[in-house]
């Protein structure tokens, strides 16, 4: 931990020193005296928010719980060990995940400095001072939410010192997550609707349903009536419906379902795909009022020595591999991983447009002119490409002979880079997960039966009984590919017997006529949490713990 902070410090407030003089020079930043003004403030919740995008794609909590889960295998190459080891419940060295680790703790540093300023900052005025407090407890409590679900126990750091602590139970790190997500619920300004604040920034619609996404995990997973808070008091169900009463009323919250699923999706920008035109689709863009939360992404700093995420490199991990991308139109260029599990495509009912809308057929020549099995040495492929998060490309030229990623048409991007150009807003909250998430805290009242209805009307099917079970299924297709089925299956108690029912036989092209099976075991030994990182444990002397189920037996090996 205190390696983290030290390189913090070094990055965060230092930043422009140019010439280093015998003698202490007067505009160095330092703690003592940054941020100071509103226009420093600014600059460091900044910070906070861009670490949202620095994480490598299989570190972030979205893909890799994605992979984990049954919707995903590993795919990528032969020499892709990580994301078939992430697939498989198995690591590819004693510290896989360490990125991910040391991102939100960098995360939760800056937010705690930010938030030790905040009484002595000059503000211009105190609506901006509550609403960016808000913002910054918001993502505080997102780091740690995101923590706790990939690591379980870790160490709730509550300051900007530098301390060697060990992992912290549960209970008081969902605490913690649970005050501040309380106190932005309040600081967060009430009278705004989505579309009167900046694309990407913290809403208070968003702080209402990611306490609901919380309050959901910690009381499945850990079996609890309530979320407690540090003073003793607690977070109720019916707390959370009235929060979530809020936020699912369109006329409050400004958000809602936009009319066609299939318009969340970039795919329904291009309108030389026949499945567009077919279907009169018409792209919704980033932003719309179906996302609540999402991190923002550009191309402007494409340049591989900017040390974020240049771009959405989940759809370039996801992308086609090794293909001739005129004749996979318009499915561009990528590393091949995350091959979806052909189960998911025989239990999904052909009359919900939602399948074809998220997974298409490689086989299937109204989807592809052409597709090469076995392209680079292509593993784990089944057939099926999820199409929420991959890269799209539209025509170059008038003649069709050049294709080029959608960005540098709509945005006039000028880096033509299939690695850089994906600007795709990856959705971390939805509306429709809103309405499913209500649904579940409603049960047994009508309210559960309305918010479920809303859903599904949207895609043409008809009523059914607001039950868990059916509220379980719904999620699982609506929400297919975007990064919570896996946390879903663990707080349900179900990732046991549903991640091994799935994940059995699965077939395996490793040509179009050759097949092999392969079947993925979930390890219950691990309570469903990653391996806590050796090099960390290292650094604190031992003072961190390991995670049951991450001895020898969880290293890497092939399974055909």
């Amino acid at each position: 931990m205190k390696k983290i902070i030290l390189s913090l410090v070094v990055g965060l407030f230092l930043m422009g020193c140019e010439d280093f003089l015998d003698t202490e020079p007067t505009n160095l930043k330092t703690m003592e005296n940054y941020p100071e003004t509103q226009e420093d403030a600014e600059q460091v919740l900044t910070g906070i928010y861009s670490v949202l995008a620095m994480p490598d794609p299989l570190q972030t909590s979205f893909l890799s719980s994605e992979l984990r889960s049954d919707n995903m295998l590993g795919g990528g190459g032969p020499t892709d060990i990580s994301t078939k080891a992430i697939a498989q419940c198995q690591k590819w060295s004693e510290s896989s995940f360490a990125v991910a680790w040391r991102t939100n703790y960098m995360g939760i540093f800056r937010a705690n400095v930010f938030l030790e300023a905040i009484d002595k900052i000059k503000w211009d005025n105190d609506e901006t001072r509550r609403h960016m407090e808000g913002e910054a407890r918001f993502l505080r409590a997102h780091y740690y939410f995101d923590l706790s679900r990939m690591f379980g126990d870790v160490c709730l750091v509550k300051t900007s010192e530098s301390v060697n602590i060990p992992r912290t139970p549960a209970a008081e790190t969902y605490a913690f997550i649970a005050a501040d997500l309380k106190k932005a619920i309040e600081e967060l300004l009430p009278v705004e609707k989505y579309d009167a604040v900046e694309s990407g920034r913290v809403t208070k619609w968003a702080a209402q349903a990611l306490m609901a996404r919380v309050f959901l995990f910690y009381t499945g997973y850990y079996q609890q009536d309530a979320l407690p808070l540090p003073d003793g008091g607690q977070v109720t169900k019916d707390d959370v419906i009235a929060w979530l009463d809020e936020c699912t009323d369109t006329s409050i919250s400004g958000h809602d379902l936009v009319s066609d699923f299939r318009n969340l999706w970039p795919y329904s920008y291009v309108q030389d795909y026949k499945f567009t035109k077919e279907n009169n689709l018409k792209w919704e863009g980033d932003g719309n009022k179906e996302t609540v939360f999402a991190i923002k992404f550009s191309n402007k700093f494409a340049n591989w020595d900017y040390p974020y995420q240049k771009s959405n490199q989940i759809c370039l991990y996801l992308g086609l591999r090794g293909q001739n991308y005129l004749r996979t139109f318009p499915f561009g260029q990528g590393w091949g991983f995350g091959t979806v599990n052909p189960k998911i495509w025989e239990e999904w009912p052909d009359e919900d447009i939602r399948k074809t809308g998220s997974i298409f057929n490689v086989t299937n020549r109204d989807e592809v002119v052409l597709y090469t099995f076995g392209a680079d040495s292509h593993v784990d492929e089944t057939s099926y490409v999820q199409k929420k998060y991959i890269p799209i490309n539209v025509y170059a030229d008038g003649t069709h002979t050049v294709v080029h990623n959608y960005s540098m048409e709509l945005y006039g991007n000028t880096v033509d880079n299939y690695m850089l150009n994906n600007t795709q807003d990856l959705v971390l909250i939805r509306f429709a997960d809103v309405l499913l998430m209500a649904a579940e805290l409603n049960l047994g009242n009508g309210k559960a039966q309305t918010f479920l209805d809303r859903v599904r009307a949207r895609v043409g099917l008809p009523s059914v009984p607001a039950t868990l079970d059916n509220i379980k299924n719904e999620r699982r297709f609506e929400l297919a590919f975007e990064g919570v089925r896996f946390y879903d299956l663990l707080r349900w108690h179900d990732a046991d017997r549903v991640l091994n029912e799935n994940q059995k036989d699965i077939v395996i092209y490793r040509s179009r006529t050759e097949t092999v099976t392969k079947t993925i075991t979930y390890r219950p030994e691990t309570n469903g949490f990653l391996q806590i990182p050796l090099s960390e444990i290292e650094l604190s002397k031992g003072v961190l713990t390991a995670n049951p189920g991450w001895g020898s037996e969880a290293a890497y090996q092939d399974i055909y």
